[in-house]
């Protein structure tokens, strides 16, 4: 009978007597690789009641009880690392950068308007906000510094703010160089999701985009769950709140949830909008299943879309005319 074990393989008779071993080396990684692959494969295992202790010192694979315990537990501890270090599958990665993005871009914004507001009171008039103004200050300090050919220029000599005190500029030049950093981390992070979507959910980026993809996996949890969703799931992801209010109070169901930032979804006329988002989240739904059973790109996906789309627009060129109501409301009767 053969036995697979941690250790090696074995034939043994049918009372359990070992007849031939073939041993794995004492790596320690190697033997806990094979461990997790006994896990996931669950063939040819050792029956109840048979001691690997035992096996694993009649064939010499262990001198003693104690270096049978000891190599054991470093298996263990091992297995687990690779397990944990295995956790992070590509799909998880986008999501972490996804979530990074969002970190980033609501602290930029939150310093973006906090410099905004404290340098307005030195150069109203620059009209600047964002990543300009970040740049602006980074680049100038105070409007004093500005080049004659600098569009501001004139606006900056004639300008109603206070005077940028050296200590002041010191320190709002260093704010802005902050926020110009972030401004460039939240490319880098987007590039980083535009380039993992297309190794990892090519068609999913085709239909929906590189960040609306990486928005629905991270809503998710995974491609695989994703690829689970029927459509009408998908068409209302991250209308949670719609949905809700709809379930409780028989408000008008969502028709759409993040899925709106689609092109063919946001540029729809009002009245075909939910048409044209079951047609998307279809679409969408075939792709994240291409993806994660197959992951080869189809570029027919958009083609057939489009033509969808098409075809409801030319059937609804206007919107829908309001019934009107047939005939007189019955009077009350008066009460004598």
């Amino acid at each position: 009978m053969k036995i697979n074990t941690w250790f090696g393989v074995l034939e043994t008779d049918r009372a359990g007597k070992i007849l031939e071993s073939r041993l794995l080396s004492k790596d320690v990684r190697e033997l806990a690789l094979h461990s997790l692959s006994l896990r996931d494969n669950r063939s040819d295992l050792s029956p109840e009641g048979f001691d690997l202790k035992a096996a694993a010192l009649e064939c010499g694979f262990v001198e003693s009880s104690a270096e049978y315990y000891s190599l054991l537990h470093k298996i263990t501890l091992e297995a687990a690392k690779l397990q944990v270090s295995g956790a992070l599958t590509p799909d998880q990665r986008i999501i972490q950068a996804v979530e990074a993005l969002d970190d980033v871009n609501e602290t930029t914004n939150s310093l973006s308007e906090r410099l905004s507001e404290w340098y307005g009171g030195y150069f109203p008039e620059s009209g600047l906000a964002g990543e300009d103004l970040s740049l602006f200050i980074a680049k100038y300090g105070s409007r004093e510094n500005l080049d004659p050919q600098d569009p501001l220029y004139s606006k900056a000599r004639s300008s109603m703010g206070a005077k940028l005190e050296p200590a002041d500029e010191v320190l709002l030049k260093g704010f802005a160089e902050s926020v110009c950093s972030l401004y460039e981390r939240r490319r880098q992070i987007e590039t980083y999701i535009e380039n993992s979507m297309e190794l990892v959910a090519p068609n999913l980026k085709l239909v929906a985009g590189p960040m609306l993809g990486a928005r629905l996996i991270s809503l998710a949890g995974s491609l695989e769950k994703l690829a689970e969703f029927p459509s009408s799931t998908i068409q209302v992801i991250g209308a949670s709140k719609a949905l809700f209010k709809h379930l409780r109070a028989r408000a008008p169901s969502p028709k759409h949830g993040i899925i709106y930032s689609q092109p063919l979804i946001n540029t729809a006329p009002w009245w075909v909008r939910g048409k044209i988002a079951r047609a998307v989240a279809s679409k969408l739904s075939l792709a994240a299943r291409i993806d994660f059973y197959s992951g080869k790109k189809d570029p027919s996906l958009t083609e057939k879309l489009e033509t969808k789309v098409l075809l409801i627009r030319t059937l609804n060129p206007r919107p829908p005319q309001k019934k009107q109501e047939s005939g007189a409301k019955p009077r009350k009767k008066r009460r004598k």
